[in-house]
C-alpha cells in the first residue's frame, strides 16, 4: 500500500505550521521544527507572493500530509464527497476522520496517526469482531474497534492500558479503557474535528 515513507518533520517545515505528525516528540524542544522554523532547502531572503492557486494546493497538502494520504486516494476521497448529498467539504472531512488508522488515534490506541496505521497494518486492530488490516477502511456508526488476540498479547498495549483513561476523547467516539475497545456513536461534527487547514479552500482547488 502506497504511503508517504519520507521524513514528516521536513513536511511540516515546508508547510509552514507544526502538524503534530511525530505524537509526543511534536511537544518536546527536540522537535525539529521548533530547532529549525523555515521551509527545508536554500534559505532566501527573497519573498515570494503566493497566488491564490498556491495557497490552495498549499492547504490540500496540508490536509494529505496530517492524514498521511497520498494524492491519488485523496482525489477519490474529494470525488465521492463531490457525489453525496450535503456540503462536499464537511462530508470529506468527515470521511477522513471516520478512517480506521485515524479512529484508532482519536480513541488513544497510538500517539500519531502514522503509529495507528502500523497498529492496523500489522493486524492488531479489529473492526466488529473481525480483523482489518487496511487503515483506509471507513468506519460507519455503531462500529465497534478493538484488539484481535495478536493485539491483546503485545507488550505496547500493556502500556497503552495505563495511560489511556487519561487521554481526550472525541464526544462521537466512546471508549472501554478497561477492554480497549471504542465504538463510533456518530458522524463527526466539523467544528469538534478543529481542522488544521480550511476545508473549503480544498474544494475550490478541485472544483478548477
Amino acid at each position: 500500500m502506497a504511503r508517504y515513507t519520507g521524513p514528516v518533520c521536513r513536511l511540516c517545515r515546508r508547510l509552514g505550521d507544526k502538524l503534530y505528525l511525530k505524537g509526543e516528540k511534536c511537544f518536546t524542544p527536540k522537535c525539529p521544527f521548533e530547532k529549525r522554523p523555515y521551509p527545508p532547502g536554500q534559505r532566501s531572503t527573497r519573498r515570494r507572493k503566493v497566488s491564490d492557486r498556491g495557497l490552495q494546493l498549499r492547504e490540500k497538502q496540508r490536509a494529505r500530509a496530517i492524514y498521511g494520504i497520498l494524492e491519488r486516494q485523496f482525489n477519490k476521497y474529494y470525488e465521492i464527497a463531490a457525489k453525496r448529498h450535503g456540503v462536499t467539504g464537511e462530508t470529506l472531512l468527515r470521511t477522513l476522520e471516520l478512517r480506521l488508522d485515524n479512529v484508532a488515534y482519536r480513541l488513544g490506541f497510538a500517539d500519531s496517526r502514522q503509529q495507528a496505521r502500523q497498529l492496523v497494518l500489522h493486524g492488531h486492530i479489529a473492526v466488529n469482531g473481525r480483523k482489518s488490516s487496511i487503515p483506509s477502511h471507513v468506519l460507519k456508526p455503531n462500529d465497534v474497534i478493538s484488539l484481535t488476540g495478536r493485539g491483546k498479547k503485545s507488550e505496547y498495549f500493556k502500556i497503552v492500558s495505563e495511560q489511556i483513561a487519561s487521554k481526550s476523547i472525541p464526544s462521537w467516539l466512546s471508549l472501554d479503557a478497561g477492554n480497549l475497545t471504542g465504538r463510533v456513536l456518530a458522524l463527526p461534527e466539523v467544528a469538534e474535528i478543529g481542522p488544521k487547514f480550511n476545508v473549503a479552500t480544498i474544494v475550490e482547488y478541485y472544483s478548477r
